[in-house]
């Protein structure tokens, strides 16, 4: 089989699958991506320009469509330079590897990654009071919807990652997309020796309690301020506390800037108390294998999100077996179950989240049992083992429906010449 992936920035949810199903099955990939110069051992990566993209001139509730039809424009004139390309099934993400104009090129099924629906409503939009959206992301959060819907209509299947952002989108396009989670490697994601425990050059004694927090960006979607305060009461109650936080000072999504008036969140969410810098250590991005290490380590592991994609590192984390206390919210809800295989707790309980992070923190062997618990479940839900095969079952299943769709046309038109004879 010959799959055809997209993705404006390589390798995001695609890479790894890409790289199983050549191991595994011996399949061809290729990837078609934004990012210049990627590279990959396993298979090829053709990089696409983009010219041209939404401006100051621009309306700013159709600017993300005015970037995903220059998108599509670049993704279509690399296929048509590339005239040896014949895949045999296209994967693309709806929003950041558009597939649309690619029907008109190739005769192959097409299957969408659904990754979310926006709604000004019940989700991400109005969650967070102290941080209210304006009118203008509303309204245009309903227009970023457009090529969704195009998507679609038009793919052959699709699929979401969990069932919480499968059930957001339409109720009519829910039948073509498929519950299918993008994996997790337990065999990097494991739990790590923990003694000595250790991260990069730091090495951190057995008796002093360590309490983590990891985010690709430090922001109110994922509650950096809310861990903070809860940080800080921690550290007033327990002097050898050590907070390590691994992520980068950015902004992934949302308009912080706008509420604080600072270009960053840490920044801010650090000058509205006093925190004792020495005892908190920023650990910006690190590599996968350090990360694991992170969550192997720590005794305490707080997952913070309003409802919006599920992080990456939430099922990383209970995959080394850490003891997990996150905000209970729709999508985290869906994978942790309070006191069976993690700790929940409502996203502005500051109060709440502390006492059971003090518990937790004061007797750690006590709550180990619900990390183990939680890599069970990785391992027999969301492992790459477990969604390989129902991701490349996903992918013939769309091939068969092209065929069977493009042999009802071609019977179809044949009677009708007869009729017409």
């Amino acid at each position: 089989m010959h799959i055809l992936f997209i993705h404006d920035n390589f390798p995001a949810q695609f890479g790894h699958l890409a790289a199983e199903l050549v191991r595994r099955h011996g399949d061809r990939c290729t990837f078609l991506t934004g990012r210049a110069n990627a590279q990959h051992p396993e298979f090829e990566v053709i990089s696409y320009r983009q010219r041209g993209g939404a401006t100051e001139k621009t309306h700013y509730c159709s600017r993300t469509f005015e970037n995903q039809t220059w998108q599509m424009e670049a993704v279509y004139r690399a296929v048509v330079d590339r005239a040896d390309l014949r895949p045999d099934v296209i994967v693309g993400h709806s929003g950041l590897g558009p597939t649309l104009w690619l029907r008109e090129h190739f005769d192959c099924p097409i299957v969408c990654f659904f990754e979310y629906y926006y709604s000004t409503r019940g989700a991400d939009l109005d969650f967070r009071p102290d941080f209210p959206s304006s009118t203008e992301n509303r309204l245009r959060a309903m227009n970023r919807n457009a090529f969704l819907l195009l998507d679609l209509e038009n793919s052959t299947l699709g699929y979401s990652p969990t069932e919480w952002q499968r059930q957001r989108f339409p109720s009519r396009y829910r039948d073509k997309i498929r519950t299918i989670f993008d994996g997790i490697d337990c065999q990097l994601w494991q739990p790590m020796s923990r003694s000595p425990r250790r991260i990069g050059e730091r090495v951190i004694p057995d008796d002093v309690p360590v309490l983590t927090y990891a985010t690709r960006g430090m922001e109110s979607m994922r509650g950096f301020d809310i861990f903070m305060k809860v940080a800080k009461r921690l550290m007033d109650r327990m002097p050898s506390l050590q907070v390590l936080i691994a992520g980068q000072d950015r902004a992934a999504y949302g308009n912080d800037a706008r509420h604080t008036g600072m270009a960053s969140f840490k920044d801010w969410v650090l000058s509205q108390d006093n925190y004792d810098r020495s005892r908190i250590h920023f650990l910006g991005l690190i590599p996968p294998r350090e990360l694991a290490q992170l969550f192997s380590i720590t005794d305490l592991h707080i997952y913070l999100t309003i409802p919006f994609v599920l992080s990456w590192s939430l099922l990383n984390a209970l995959a080394c077996g850490a003891t997990v206390l996150a905000s209970a919210t729709a999508p985290v809800q869906e994978i942790i179950r309070h006191g069976e295989n993690g700790l929940l707790a409502d996203f502005f309980d500051v109060d709440g989240l502390t006492e059971q992070a003090w518990n937790v923190l004061q007797s750690p062997e006590r709550y180990r049992h619900l990390g183990e618990a939680g890599r069970q479940l990785v391992q027999s839900h969301y492992s790459i083992d477990v969604c390989l095969p129902k991701f490349r079952a996903l992918l013939t299943d769309a091939i068969h429906l092209h065929h069977a769709g493009r042999a009802a046309s071609d019977s179809g038109s044949i009677r009708a010449s007869n009729a017409n004879f």
